[in-house]
């Protein structure tokens, strides 16, 4: 199946123990379709300005990405600045500017619309409700949320959660959403909301997926340097639906494998700011992590 995003396109000015950098490539639907193009093709829908470098459209351009949803309107592109310090799973935002994503209000193209599988990135909850209405009859949705959200439109969260299939959300958010400290029952809580699946991200801590099988846990695959987690939980989610979108079926296991890859998939982003370590990446690499995974976590 190919997949349908609709999320965030930003210019991010980032800077961590490891360097800084000004204006790069970011948004949750860039980090996500890039990374969900390594194993199945993606339909893009976002919204940039008229300052958005047509280099960086090229980039995405290179992957088997469509990007016949993608807006270019007048005015200034999302912008968003953070600083990370010694503990890289916090970000400081010190600065952000929705410009004309202030005013996103996405309509699919005609094609788009036939989508089996969407994912719907980090933005306000009635346009992701907005979004659903548009799409015919999808087999898998898919669904990320942020705190801001939980706190402030969490009545229209609720809506769209059940008209979701699985839901990606990290520790932190998970707690908020269900009021639930303990990850495990908060993980069951939100499935009561109506998603048949749950994928808790926990950062350098790995992730917890629950669904009617039960829970599944693994850890984070471990590297020697992370550069900048900016867009690690959406190349997660890439890996993870993607994944899906290229098995036949949705079982139990192509559902554990898909929260390895995920997890594969973010670890190569953490290895560089923006899309520099996945614009190097191969499927050869995706594969000798994989087993390398398999092999550290083999008892």
């Amino acid at each position: 199946m190919d997949i349908l995003v609709v999320g965030s396109v930003a210019l991010d000015s980032i800077q961590t123990p490891l360097g800084k950098k000004e204006d790069i490539l970011g948004g949750s639907a860039v980090y996500f379709s890039y990374s969900a193009s390594f194993f199945t093709k993606v339909k893009f829908v976002g919204t940039v300005g008229q300052d958005f470098p047509a280099g960086y459209l090229n980039i995405l351009k290179k992957r088997p990405i469509c990007l016949k949803g993608l807006q270019q309107v007048k005015g200034k592109t999302f912008r968003w600045k953070g600083r990370y310090e010694d503990d890289l799973n916090c970000a400081e935002t010190l600065s952000t500017q929705l410009n004309v994503f202030s005013e996103f209000n996405p309509v699919l193209p005609a094609e788009y619309k036939k989508a089996k599988c969407v994912f719907m990135g980090n933005i306000d909850p009635q346009i992701q409700l907005n979004v659903l209405k548009q799409v015919d009859s999808p087999e898998v949705t898919a669904l990320d949320t942020m705190n801001f959200w939980i706190e402030s439109k969490k009545k229209e969260l609720l809506k769209v959660l059940k008209k979701t299939n699985i839901f990606i959300i990290n520790d932190g958010e998970a707690r908020q959403l269900s009021g639930e400290t303990n990850l495990l029952k908060a993980a069951f809580g939100i499935l009561k909301m109506g998603p048949r699946v749950v994928v808790i991200k926990k950062g350098e801590h790995g992730s917890l997926l629950i669904d009617k099988f039960g829970a599944f846990a693994v850890p984070a695959y471990p590297l020697k340097s992370v550069y900048d987690p900016t867009g690690a939980g959406d190349t997660f989610a890439g890996g993870f639906l993607g994944h899906l979108a290229r098995s036949k079926k949705i079982t139990k296991n192509t559902l554990r494998q898909a929260v390895v890859y995920g997890g594969i998939m973010a670890s190569f982003n953490v290895e560089s700011f923006s899309l520099n370590r996945l614009r190097r990446l191969t499927k050869q690499d995706i594969n000798n992590r994989y087993r390398e995974f398999k092999k550290i976590t083999n008892f």
